[in-house]
């Protein structure tokens, strides 16, 4: 029997190397594993106490398509709450996690044969899930002139070449950790207004910034105008494997979305849904608080290092908890530098390749969303592995 053509999207390495680190724990080795985007101390007390109580309740049966009333009146809190944006709980879409919620706004808002843009270095799912769905993807080369985002020339250089539907931005950037200002921002969402250009903004890694001087917007305020907000509860709450994210739709994506919502997959987890409401509870937002300390500690760490390391240069990371560096100093392109990092020092990174076939060959990503001490442990062993190549 014949498979899909659009079934055949290169596989996530950062999956494939946890599992070889995982493989490798299981035979007694002390694998120290930086290279998820998954924070190491999971969900707060408060969200798993809640979860206790649910299950302990047994009512846990499918929910609304578009999520449990409660929980988008929350997540509508807090957008006046951070950001001073209102929003109509009737525009937020509860769903599977982000990766679900990115599925549901392509479906949504994309025709077969669109063409979207979107940053090289960048997550290499939004082109994955684009290309599975008959879009074009139109990659715009962003290196650190640019810090590694895409501008409004780049964009107006695309559009004149072949015409554009629709733009994907994420700030903070994964792998890069860099962000758009809010100014910036305006003028790309103003952009992509005037020449009928979805805009969708992967907001996944907010709350977690470093720095007084450093400035988060949200294109929630852009809705009126066609943008969509990606969101989840997996990076700033820690809650990874509980599969929650959110959109923030524009008035004509809210039916569709929730139509395609509730035939995929009829409502999001019913656990997750409930006990997340608590997330957004004092408590809640103090351990998650707590927890972007702890990445700020590991941040500062690992950029005193930069030379000691010889990755050079670094992406400016002020948001996110990964640290990109050029690694081409080594004399190894990426793949080759992670395999033999994991078998000879038994540490876990991921290879630049994932989110860049173009120059990825000399860069690599660290996660330092692991404990300090892992991450301080990990530095010095990259450091004593490097001097031996």
């Amino acid at each position: 029997m014949k498979v899909s053509r659009r079934s055949l999207v290169p596989p996530f390495a950062v999956m494939e190397i946890l599992a070889a680190a995982n493989e490798r724990r299981a035979l007694g080795r002390d694998v120290l594993n930086l290279c998820a985007g998954e924070p190491s101390t999971g969900a707060s007390d408060v969200v798993r106490e809640r979860a206790i109580e649910l299950l302990r309740a047994g009512d846990l049966g499918y929910t609304e398509a578009m999520g449990v009333p409660a929980l988008r009146a929350e997540i509508a809190e807090h957008y006046r709450r951070w950001y001073d944006v209102e929003v109509d709980p009737a525009r937020i879409a509860v769903t599977t996690g982000s990766s679900g919620g990115f599925v549901l706004a392509f479906l949504a808002a994309f025709e077969v044969g669109d063409r979207v843009a979107l940053a090289r270095p960048g997550y290499p799912a939004y082109k994955n899930i684009l290309a599975a769905l008959g879009c074009e993807v139109v990659e715009l080369d962003c290196g650190p002139e640019t810090r590694y985002q895409p501008t409004v020339s780049q964009l107006m250089e695309a559009y004149y070449e072949g015409g554009l539907d629709g733009l994907i931005v994420a700030s903070p950037a994964n792998p890069t950790g860099t962000m758009i200002a809010p100014g910036e921002l305006d003028a790309i969402a103003r952009w992509c207004a005037e020449h009928d250009v979805r805009l969708i903004s992967d907001e996944i890694y907010h709350g977690i910034t470093y720095g007084d001087d450093v400035q988060t917007a949200t294109a929630a305020m852009y809705s009126e105008q066609g943008a969509v907000v990606v969101s989840s509860f997996s990076k700033y709450w820690a809650m990874t494997g509980w599969r929650l994210g959110w959109l923030v739709l524009p008035e004509e994506l809210v039916a569709p979305v929730g139509a395609l919502a509730g035939n995929v997959a009829l409502s999001p987890p019913a656990l997750a849904q409930h006990a997340g409401v608590a997330a957004f509870t004092t408590e809640g937002y103090a351990a998650a608080a707590a927890n972007v300390e702890r990445y700020a500690t590991s941040r500062a760490a690992l950029l005193e290092r930069a030379d000691e390391l010889g990755w050079r240069p670094v992406a400016p990371a002020d948001g996110a908890f990964y640290l990109y560096g050029n690694i081409a100093a080594s004399g190894l392109d990426s793949i080759a530098y992670c395999a033999r990092l994991l078998e000879e020092a038994d540490v876990a990174i991921t290879p630049g390749t994932d989110f860049d076939g173009v120059h990825g060959h000399e860069w690599v990503r660290l996660s330092f969303a692991a404990a300090p001490d892992v991450v301080a442990r990990a530095a010095d062993r990259i450091v004593a592995w490097q001097a031996q190549l």
